[in-house]
């Protein structure tokens, strides 16, 4: 294992790269949702503005296409946990809970909490003052139905250090405490 607990030869993830291809992709599906430009279209225009300088590149391309793609089924997925009608969502609203979906069903190597925190953030960023508690609850629903089990699993496993760290050490002077 490499540090980090990465295998051998594994790339490590750009963090940054990846957070700023979310912010653009946010900002690619809102216009792509106000004028229906193809998902090249918007491609090409984001790489040629700079916005996909330092920007996961193949991510944005990857998700924005599944978006464009796959909108239908994607909002298939999260229109049966909504307290509303699609239509009444803002359009910065609904541009995060695609990607948000879309993230969830297309990319099952990203742990379904980063991808709730990362599109929660965003609807802070671009949405409105309270859009971000919406969003959090529309993809934890969706993130329950799609992934079963694994945000219960990773609850446990933050509680659980959070409860070790708590009880201090098991004996004094054992190797563990």
């Amino acid at each position: 294992m490499a540090k980090g607990g990465r295998p051998e030869g594994a790339a490590r993830l750009d963090v940054r790269g990846r957070r700023r291809a979310r912010r653009a992709l946010v900002q690619a599906i809102y216009q792509w949702q106000m004028n229906a430009a193809g998902a090249a279209a918007l491609i090409s225009e984001y790489a040629a503005n700079g916005t996909l300088k330092n920007a996961d590149r193949p991510f944005f391309e990857e998700i924005l296409a599944a978006v464009v793609a796959r909108r239908d089924e994607l909002d298939g997925l999260y229109e049966g946990v909504l307290d509303r009608d699609r239509e009444r969502l803002d359009g910065v609203e609904l541009a995060i809970l695609r990607l948000g979906v879309c993230e969830l069903k297309c990319r099952e190597d990203v742990p379904a909490p980063v991808v709730i925190d990362e599109y929660v953030e965003l609807a802070k960023l671009f949405g409105g003052q309270d859009s971000h508690k919406y969003i959090n609850g529309v993809l934890d629903k969706v993130a329950g139905q799609l992934r079963p089990g694994e945000l219960t699993e990773a609850l446990a496993a933050r509680d659980g250090s959070l409860l070790d760290k708590a009880a201090g050490p098991l004996r004094p002077g054992h190797p563990d405490g």
